[in-house]
């Protein structure tokens, strides 16, 4: 397969992934901030919350979601090339 046809193929698979990764970042990040012990995770709006844990939660999030996203991109850039034998970026 071409390169520019191995390209062209992996966009549908990579937007299809960046998908999954938001919503198992977001599962995973709910689940830590129970764990946490603080409750349901807030939300920047939350009256009733400091800026502290808005703060947190935000880093935290972020952080869990760039894990997870350079995880699943790896993951189907490497998938991409053991089918097609290039690497689609």
């Amino acid at each position: 397969m071409s390169r520019g046809l191995g390209k062209t193929a992996y966009k549908p698979v990579g937007i299809l992934l960046g998908f999954a990764a938001g919503a198992a970042a977001g599962a995973i990040f709910e689940q830590v901030w129970k764990v946490a012990g603080a409750g349901a995770a807030p939300n920047a709006t939350d009256e009733d919350r400091g800026w502290g844990e808005i703060l947190a939660a935000a880093a935290l999030q972020g952080a869990i979601f760039a894990v997870v996203r350079a995880a699943v991109d790896r993951g189907g850039a490497v998938g991409m090339r053991r089918i097609t034998g290039n690497w689609p970026k």
